[in-house]
């Protein structure tokens, strides 16, 4: 009985630590800003550092780039194809002109 306890208590206990080391992860990096320039930063770059935004997104904003010139405020992020205004606010803080 004592075993099956021990077998139990220690399944609990494995079950719940990846939870909690996930949470001290999150909580550690409190405080880091990630900034990146849209202007200036690689398709690599782009889809690395901005929330929401995979290697499509992040070649389709060099091609908007690369059409329609530099970014002149971060709103305009929500002109390219596929980037609505819910996006540009998840990474407001992390966007740099």
């Amino acid at each position: 009985m004592k075993q099956s306890l021990k077998g139990i208590l220690l399944l609990l206990a494995c079950l719940c630590y990846p939870g909690t080391a996930v949470l001290a992860a999150e909580s550690s990096h409190e405080g880091i800003e990630i900034t990146v320039n849209i202007n200036d930063a690689n398709a690599e770059e782009l889809d690395e550092l901005l929330v929401g935004i995979g290697p499509e997104k992040a070649q389709s904003i060099i091609e908007f780039r690369t059409q329609n010139g530099k970014f002149t405020s971060i709103e305009q992020l929500s002109e390219v194809k596929g980037i609505g205004p819910a996006t540009v606010e998840k990474n407001r803080k992390r966007i740099q002109l």
